[in-house]
């Protein structure tokens, strides 16, 4: 049976220890964060110095760090038009981090590309706190571990480290879902208004406040009525929560001048959503080409995260994990253009790791750390490999 969460107004002794205590006890998480995130910019900077490039240059001033630090410098209004036709506006981006890259820069010597790989840094940290704290509640401490380890290494890990909003992301998602989980209705909608400035797929956090929500204010099917205290706290979360997403996409309507502003400034990046029609035909395309492995290697790895999701489910893991999770994957996988970016917007869907960090918990801890040194030594080869290449991730 799906759970909802901790009913709102429900006193829990495990939501509310002292930060110092919950530190402590999310330490070793932490740790193993650092030093998977430590080893991966150090083969980095290492491959990069071999390649005659800059490991600095490489994580915080290429791609879209580079839109976002204009942003934060000349604030809204470039647009690069491209031979193809394609139009690229910065209005694409969502305006928290380079917000927080022109705040640290005008307090701090830091210019905006490194005020940007500071934010990530640090969001990168909090972000792996919040994803232990979920394990930890749902699953116990070791649990929680592995599955900060398991976000560590993954083999897109690397992104946690550039000046992108993914960390910026996952740390507002991951505390945002906790709230869900503790009760903690206004929390959740703040925090779901703040995902809702950064990416566009801070969508799936407010779907995960909404039908919790909802849920919780019709159990057996019967709607309840929202007298009580506990519940206007939650109609606030609900209300609060869509304010950031909201928000900027009607600034780009006004801005464009048109409704339908932001999805107009999509298509000008050949970007949108059709249902996942573009991604079947790409998959369609190797399959049929001298590709024939990497089409192959895509439908097993869309294959095993439609399967884990489902183990979540069967698992019984709490609605406003399943939501969040379903919602970011499914963002992802129906989304058309920039394919080779997709496992980069997967990075935030942490939750379908649930399976299988339960899973390696179970192992001896000496079994357990080394099946996550080796994989987390192949992660950081294959990110130095990645960033070293022409395209972006």
């Amino acid at each position: 049976m799906l759970r909802a969460g901790t009913p709102a107004g429900k006193h829990d002794e495990r939501a509310s220890r002292p930060v110092p205590a919950a530190l402590r006890r999310a330490a070793p998480a932490l740790l193993a964060y650092v030093g998977t995130r430590l080893l991966g910019v150090v083969v980095l900077s290492v491959w990069a110095a071999v390649a005659g490039k800059s490991w600095h240059t490489l994580l915080s001033a290429r791609w879209d760090s580079i839109w976002y630090s204009r942003i934060a410098e000349e604030g809204y209004g470039y647009t690069l038009r491209l031979p193809d036709g394609s139009v690229h506006s910065d209005l694409a981006f969502f305006p928290l981090l380079p917000w927080l890259e022109r705040l640290i820069s005008a307090v701090t010597p830091l210019d905006a590309p490194d005020a940007g790989l500071a934010v990530s840094w640090v969001a990168s940290l909090i972000a792996a706190w919040g994803i232990f704290a979920i394990g930890d509640r749902l699953h116990g401490r070791r649990a929680g571990t592995a599955l900060v380890a398991l976000w560590a290494v993954l083999p897109v890990g690397v992104v946690q480290s550039m000046a992108y909003s993914e960390s910026l992301f996952t740390a507002l998602a991951a505390w945002g879902v906790y709230a869900l989980l503790t009760g903690r209705w206004v929390w959740a909608g703040s925090l779901a208004a703040l995902a809702g400035l950064t990416r566009p797929v801070g969508a799936a956090v407010i779907a995960a406040v909404w039908i919790t929500a909802a849920v919780a204010l019709s159990p057996d099917g019967r709607w309840r009525r929202p007298w009580r205290a506990e519940h206007r706290r939650m109609l606030l979360g609900v209300a609060l929560a869509p304010l950031g997403w909201l928000g900027y996409v009607a600034w780009v309507g006004v801005r464009t001048g048109s409704v339908t502003g932001y999805l107009d400034v999509q298509a000008g990046w050949r970007n949108g959503f059709d249902g996942g029609v573009a991604f079947v035909r790409f998959v369609w395309g190797l399959l049929a080409g001298p590709a024939f492995p990497a089409g192959l290697g895509l439908l097993v790895g869309v294959a095993l995260l439609i399967w884990l999701f489902l183990r979540c489910v069967r698992r019984g893991e709490p609605l406003p994990v399943l939501v969040y999770a379903g919602v970011v994957l499914a963002l992802a996988l129906t989304a058309k253009g920039y394919f080779g970016s997709k496992p980069r917007l997967l990075l935030p869907a942490f939750p379908i790791l649930l399976p299988a960090a339960a899973a390696l918990a179970r192992l001896r801890t000496s079994r357990a750390a080394l099946i996550l040194a080796w994989v987390g030594l192949a992660s950081a080869a294959y990110g130095a490999f990645w960033l070293n290449g022409t395209g972006p991730p």
